[in-house]
């Protein structure tokens, strides 16, 4: 996914622990680290004016964009029409 979310930057910055932050903010820390980890689909604005509430940052303190690389993984594969990498199940 070419959003990266940067929460671990701002705890640290705020000497905050993942659960501190899960409870200020009102979500679980099952919830959170899924956000923080880089797993989740997407996050309500509540969510994230929370997050940034909470840190005392803006939201491009959180999340920023880095392009994929073509040349990495099946799915960009596909996409180019490449051919897949190796150890890849057939398409």
């Amino acid at each position: 996914m070419p959003i990266v979310v940067d929460i671990d930057v701002m705890l640290a910055k705020r000497k905050m622990s993942v659960g501190e932050l899960a409870d200020r903010v009102g979500i679980t820390p099952a919830n959170l680290a899924v956000l923080k980890n880089g797993r989740a689909k997407a996050v309500r604005f509540t969510t994230l004016a929370a997050l940034c509430e909470v840190l005392e940052c803006q939201p491009g303190d959180l999340l920023h964009y880095e392009p994929e690389d073509p040349s990495d993984g099946v799915k960009a594969a596909h996409e180019s029409g490449a051919s897949a990498p190796v150890g890849s199940p057939p398409r």
